[in-house]
């Protein structure tokens, strides 16, 4: 217990006998942190935070699932994509020309790195991170308040719009492709009718009418009477057969157009529906307070550091002496 405590006196006394080193070693880092902390811009802090949907089509299915309404809040995957979606250069594209970041971070439109230093400069002035809750948050720091939040709630207005334009080019080639088919099945269905106008013209009718032709051709009293209904009933015996093919044809095409319809309007409201791909939880709004640099903690940690720094090379100093008084 002695010893430890000569220790102590002697590491207390090598400071106290150094203690003008220390002084002017800490003083001079903290005088020169407080004034790097002043030159520092300062930077506002703008925040909005969005819940993302969990769905983004309508369902013309009436197998429609209720866990896939518009109403419903997405999940871990839908949270996901969406922090995928805005860390996408689509929205970063959008937000540099809408604000002019090139200018803003006075970067020189001619610099050979100009775009490595622009995506560095917008990483860290843009994150994007998921909440315990599952909302999504979107922080943007910039050393004027009201630009701050302008560019938050510009980012929350161009989720919707990017991925609406996403989901639109993946579904506009199926949308096409239902849309010629159903041209294709429609022509296919007016060929069949245009044939059975042509018999009916004919005097050729369904087969549930045909059966009164004869009983039509016994009661009819005159002679042009029976002649009409005789020529209807050759019509009829020549092309009957063919009117029948023709006309269960026409109703299994239009059955099939029917069918066909359901998965149309769906093609069609996929690509061409715009939605709203998230619930907006808190706006941005004008920072009246400057986020960082936080000048009392730099000033702390750099007086803290110069202290331990200093007392460091005293002792270093102390054990080369030692050392070398040893030696002698």
């Amino acid at each position: 217990m002695d010893d430890l405590s000569s220790h102590r006196f002697l590491f207390f006394e090598t400071l106290w006998n150094k203690r003008k080193f220390i002084i002017i070693l800490t003083g001079t880092v903290s005088v020169i942190s407080v004034v790097i902390s002043l030159l520092i811009t300062p930077l506002y802090l703008s925040t909005a935070i969005v819940f993302p949907a969990a769905t983004s089509t309508v369902s013309f299915s009436e197998q429609r699932i209720a866990k896939a309404s518009s109403m419903d809040f997405g999940e871990e995957e839908q949270a996901e994509q969406l922090i995928q979606i805005l860390q996408s250069s689509r929205i970063r594209n959008r937000i540099v020309k809408k604000f002019n970041l090139f200018k803003h971070y006075e970067i020189e439109k001619n610099d050979n790195n100009k775009n490595y230093k622009l995506i560095k400069a917008y990483n860290e002035h843009f994150s994007y991170t998921r909440t315990r809750y599952g909302s999504i948050r979107i922080d943007v720091l910039d050393r004027d308040p009201i630009l701050a939040s302008q560019m938050a709630n510009t980012i929350v207005k161009l989720i919707d719009t990017v991925k609406n334009e996403m989901i639109s080019n993946r579904t506009r080639m199926a949308f096409e492709i239902s849309q010629r088919k159903k041209i294709i099945l429609e022509k296919e269905r007016n060929v069949l009718l245009s044939k059975l106008d042509s018999l009916s013209e004919l005097g050729v009718i369904s087969l549930d009418a045909r059966q009164g032709l004869f009983q039509a051709y016994v009661e009819a009293k005159n002679k042009n009477d029976r002649q009409e209904m005789k020529e209807k009933i050759d019509a009829n015996l020549k092309y009957g057969s063919i009117y029948d093919g023709l006309e269960y044809m026409r109703n299994e095409k239009i059955a099939k157009i029917e069918k066909f319809q359901v998965a149309y309007d769906q093609a069609e409201s996929d690509a061409n529906a715009k939605f709203n791909h998230t619930f907006i939880v808190d706006h941005a709004t004008v920072a009246d307070k400057k986020d960082r640099p936080k000048r009392m903690i730099m000033v702390l940690v750099s007086f803290m550091g110069a202290l331990m720094f200093s007392i460091l090379i005293v002792l270093i100093q102390k054990r080369i002496n030692e050392m070398k008084a040893i030696e002698k």
